[in-house]
């Protein structure tokens, strides 16, 4: 990944948070002829005995669930808003261009966890994204039969997280006069992202 050291986000805890606001992650692996393999799945991320966890389910027999079975190393990358950043707003404008944005890359091994791990699981996706004490597609809500035979088509994982780096690449790199035109170019765009980007430079350096 591009991790030059002024894009690495050295506070820890503020990582973690970055990775709670944007669960649905990108999973990649590879099988026993390391064929890769990908998906998307909502997880969580936990803390126990100074250790991080992620946390979620994925359906059976497919590549991504058949690949982990043989080989459990795993890379989960969550990503945020990301904006162009055009060199023609630099003081020294004859310079490539380049992107801004926020990503975290998280690598350890998955495990496969038992059918309790599944119910605990499914009960706290469904609720957490709910939101919502009423909603009728709580957990609590679904038959018994409708959730067994959910679980017999899906699997729950636990992955130990052995390295977690965010890159946040937020203009760090540039003078104060190019950075404060950036934040203005990016927060006067239609673009949602690029306002939002916006946003976090101006918190970042003020």
């Amino acid at each position: 990944m591009y991790n030059l050291a002024h894009f690495v986000e050295k506070d820890e805890a503020k990582v973690r948070e970055f990775v709670r606001a944007h669960p649905f992650a990108f999973i990649t692996g590879s099988d026993a002829q390391h064929w890769p393999v990908a998906t998307q799945i909502p997880v969580f991320i936990d803390e126990r005995e100074g250790k991080i966890f992620l946390s979620g389910h994925m359906m059976k027999q497919t590549d991504h669930h058949l690949a982990f079975l043989q080989n459990p190393n795993a890379l989960v990358v969550f990503t945020g808003a990301h904006t162009y950043v055009s060199a023609s707003w630099y003081k020294d404008q004859k310079q490539a261009s380049t992107w801004n944005y926020m990503s975290v890359h998280a690598k350890g091994r998955l495990q496969f966890q038992d059918e309790q791990a599944l119910l605990d699981i499914l009960k706290r996706t469904t609720n957490y994204f709910e939101n919502n004490p009423h909603s009728p597609s709580l957990f609590e809500q679904l038959s018994d039969d409708y959730v067994h035979r959910l679980a017999k088509a899906i699997v729950a994982f636990e992955i130990e997280v052995l390295e977690m780096v965010g890159i946040f690449k937020l203009s760090q790199n540039r003078d104060d006069a190019s950075y404060r035109n950036i934040v203005e170019k990016l927060g006067s765009k239609e673009d949602t992202d690029a306002n939002e980007i916006a946003a976090i430079m101006q918190s970042r350096r003020k």
